[in-house]
């Protein structure tokens, strides 16, 4: 939420780190140097982070005087001129943050930056260098033989690679949040200009221009989104302890920035992706989602379209479109550990009221809107069962949901077999995703800081009118986003988000007045430019979470790549495939440091010991450590853990773990079912295609792995089934219900029968009656002689008539039979979407 109002520049941009065997003294200042912030660090706590900042704004001449007089008093004798007392350490140009392991803290400083883009006259700058510096003096240092390997694990994140800032953008929200919801009438800041100018920076100081009656010029300085930033578990120590223009927050993914000249008007597309840093890692080792409904891979991809002949936000035109690609929200892996190209795809946790999806668009709700759009690439018909067991779960837990929902607001779900298509003659596959983009766009808008210009109304075009979204007095806003999702979402996945943007591109172009016609073509140099940059943004995401560049791109789907190209993705495949086998366990263990979910702890398992980090990214599994579904059975389960499974007598004795043969015939069969050949793939390494045409029926291999039921058909044999399903239910779950109760048991249990003595009275003769009802009660056994606070005594519930009716209602709602809402729901959700929302 927005905090206190603030200039628009906010960090200090030039920092200088001076070293005394006591002290760091860090030295922050603006642009052009005339306003400066010192921060002091001790350096004799071994363990302990001391950070000192006097909050005071320094000009030039008292920062020199200072350093002056800190540099005399820690020379070694008074006077002396040969030796000085403050070294320079290094320059900068933002700290990334602090961070520890086992020894003393380490500051993480940006020594290189490069200027990727310019957004209204602020400066997005890459991460190209970082220089890490040991806090604690060697004289104070208590060392550990693992601190080491510990500080080759965090830097094996390359903070050179994919890292962005931004001194004055937000870049962890859009630009419609930045341009709407942060905006402030300046009339509403002139009484608290004075102070403010004594605290902050001025952003036109730089310039050496003088401001109108000496204010300047505002805006509101907003908590960033922290989902998308990736250092603020490094920042979290100083956030409260410094002032706030020392933090800055870093993103991770892509950012890139093309010009286009149109009829001589000079117009930058820019294109930003910002990866999740909540369950983040690489391919394989994070797939579906987390308890919290956080997803794998999620990136959220904002294309800014802006007339570069005018560059401010207030006067000058800007628009701006936003999707999102994420793995399927569902609780999935896939082992690696079998050494396959494509591992079968395993359902880990059973999740019949879609409670991890509801998180997950829960979340998505709150920061889009409706409508959600799921575009799912996944492949529906396959000869043999992969990637379609995801698609089979994501529509359950769509329509479960769904129908919780006002019809307006339903989660709109598209599915298209994007591979099927792909080796389809007769279809061309960029048609039918521009189509889908289409329909897309038109339901989500988009946003736009101008109202329709003029040649909208000189020129009206049919689809312009069709357009959704929320249009305002000054412009339009995007309501709602499109979440497109294969297995992987990169290859596929990155064609569609191009269609999407190449579509949402036309209509921002149109809205700007820059064409007539909302359409653009093919093999035009608007399109080229905005390919290449789509294209260098999928191998960017490529190579963060699979270890590759994109094996195929959107010439491969129009089929007009050149014979070339077929080697190049030869080589990307292998390169994925070895990247995923053998590095991806180590760059995942540098994830989790950075990102502080794992902390190292003396006495507690270090880093590279874990057998997993799955409960490091699930919080409620109460140390627990599973990896599928079986792990939570007992340990006589069979293969089929359902106790509503009908079993024949032969697999009960497969599936006790007491016999060491049937122990060692139970691992090979698991080794045979994982050495199965792989489900052929798009990204197979030859060029074999797979047979998409089939029908959906399954193999036989995968039909033995399920118990097979008895049929009940000869009553002559009904007590031998019995019999059979009985006598498995004694193995497995340690019962049998064909023996009878003990007597200790039985005689528990009658007293819990009881219906209480406050209800049920008993008689002359022994018989009991209910006080109530006045009916006889079949005689038990007599009246226990427990008192009435007895911990055995047992009360039935009582339960209001509201209660119940609302028990009813969602009894109902699971069957699919929804009760009308009343006036007071009603009101009551309008005025819940209107605060959340509009």
């Amino acid at each position: 939420m927005p905090t206190a109002a603030a200039p628009i520049i906010s960090s200090v941009q030039k920092l200088v780190l001076y070293e005394t065997r006591a002290r760091y003294f860090l030295v922050g200042s603006n642009h052009a140097e005339t306003k400066y912030r010192v921060l002091k660090i001790d350096r004799t706590e071994p363990k302990d982070l001391v950070i000192i900042d006097d909050r005071h704004v320094y000009t030039q001449q008292e920062v020199r005087e200072l350093l002056g007089r800190l540099d005399l008093g820690n020379r070694t004798k008074m006077g002396q001129k040969g030796s000085s007392g403050l070294f320079r350490a290094v320059s900068a140009f933002g700290v990334v943050g602090f961070v520890r392991f086992l020894e003393g803290y380490y500051i993480v400083l940006i020594t290189k930056r490069r200027k990727m883009a310019d957004i209204g006259g602020h400066a997005i700058y890459k991460i190209e260098d970082t220089n890490m510096i040991y806090i604690p003096n060697d004289s104070v240092r208590v060392t550990h033989p693992d601190e080491a390997r510990y500080l080759r694990i965090f830097q094996n994140v390359d903070l050179s690679s994919n890292f962005y800032f931004s001194y004055s953008y937000d870049l962890s929200h859009s630009l419609q949040y930045n341009l709407t919801v942060l905006r402030m009438p300046l009339e509403m800041l002139k009484s608290e200009t004075t102070q403010a100018r004594q605290e902050s920076f001025d952003i036109f100081e730089d310039e050496g221009l003088i401001t109108q009656g000496g204010s300047g010029v505002f805006g509101i300085c907003s908590e960033p989104y922290m989902k998308y930033v990736w250092n603020g578990e490094l920042l979290e120590i100083i956030k409260n302890t410094v002032h706030r223009d020392w933090l800055l927050y870093i993103i991770h993914g892509f950012c890139g920035q093309s010009k286009l000249l149109i009829y001589g008007r000079p117009v930058y597309v820019t294109l930003i992706a910002r990866r999740s840093s909540k369950f983040a890692g690489t391919r394989f080792l994070k797939r579906g989602a987390n308890c919290e409904g956080d997803v794998a891979n999620e990136v959220e991809t904002e294309q800014i379209l802006c007339d570069a002949s005018v560059m401010s936000f207030t006067a000058g035109s800007y628009s701006s479109y936003v999707q999102v690609r994420g793995s399927v929200p569902l609780y999935w892996s896939q082992d690696i550990s079998t050494m396959m190209p494509k591992p079968p795809i395993t359902l880990d946790q059973a999740d019949p009221y879609a409670h991890v999806a509801a998180l997950h668009f829960d979340q998505m709700l709150q920061r889009f809107g409706s409508p959600i759009i799921i575009l799912n690439l996944v492949k529906e018909r396959e000869k043999r069962k992969h990637e379609r067991i995801l698609s089979e779960e994501l529509v359950a837990a769509v329509t479960y949901l769904n129908q919780f929902l006002p019809p307006e607001h339903t989660i709109v779900y598209i599915p298209w077999d994007m591979a099927k298509y792909t080796k389809s003659k007769l279809c061309n596959v960029l048609d039918r995703l521009n189509v889908i983009a289409e329909s897309v766009v038109k339901k989500t808008g988009f946003f736009v800081n101008r109202p329709d210009s003029y040649c909208s109304i000189l020129r009206p075009d049919e689809k312009w009118n069709e357009l959704g979204g929320c249009v305002i007095p000054t412009g339009r806003r995007q309501t709602g986003v499109l979440r497109t999702n294969c297995v992987d979402c990169l290859d596929r996945t990155n064609t569609a988000q191009f269609m999407v943007g190449k579509c949402a591109l036309a209509y921002q172009l149109y809205s700007l007045g820059l064409i007539d016609k909302p359409n653009l073509q093919f093999d035009t140099d608007a399109v080229r430019l905005f390919e290449e940059l789509y294209e260098d943004h999928g191998d960017t995401l490529s190579l963060q979470y699979g270890g590759s560049q994109l094996v195929h791109r959107v010439k491969t789907y129009r089929k007009i790549a050149p014979w070339t190209q077929h080697s190049k993705d030869i080589m990307q495949t292998l390169s994925r495939y070895y990247s995923n086998a053998f590095s991806d366990a180590d760059r995942q263990d540098s994830i989790n440091l950075f990102l502080g979910v794992f902390h190292p702890t003396e006495g507690k398992p270090h880093l590279w010991e874990l057998p997993t980090d799955f409960y490091l990214h699930h919080k409620n599994t109460m140390g627990l450590l599973p990896t599928r579904r079986s792990d939570f059975m007992p340990k006589t389960i069979g293969i089929d853990p359902s106790p509503f499974t009908v079993r024949k007598p032969d697999e009960t004795g497969k599936s006790v773990l007491g016999n060491k043969s049937n122990r060692e015939e139970a691992v090979l069969q698991r080794k045979t079912a994982a050495s199965a050949p792989p489900p052929p793939s798009e990204e197979a390494v030859s060029s074999s295609s797979e047979d998409d045409s089939g029908t959906d029926r399954e193999d036989e291999g995968s039909v033995s792995q399920r118990s097979t039921p008895v049929k009940m058909t000869d009553t002559g044999d009904s007590a031998k089934v019995i019999e059979n399903v009985v006598q498995p239910m004694k193995e497995v779950y340690g019962i049998n219900l064909s023996d009878g109760l003990s007597e200790d048991d039985l005689s528990i249990y009658l007293r819990f029968v009881q219906l209480g003595q406050s209800q049920h009275k008993q008689d002359k003769s022994g018989q009991q009656y209910c006080s109530k009802c006045s009916e006889g009660v079949i005689k038990l056994t007599p009246i226990s002689a427990f008192s009435q606070d007895n911990i055995y005594e047992v009360q039935p519930p009582r339960v209001d008539r509201k209660s119940t009716d609302i028990f009813q209602a969602h009894i109902q709602a699971g069957k699919g039979i929804m009760q009308p809402l009343g006036k007071e729901d009603t009101s009551m959700y309008r005025e819940y979407i209107r605060n959340r929302y509009l």
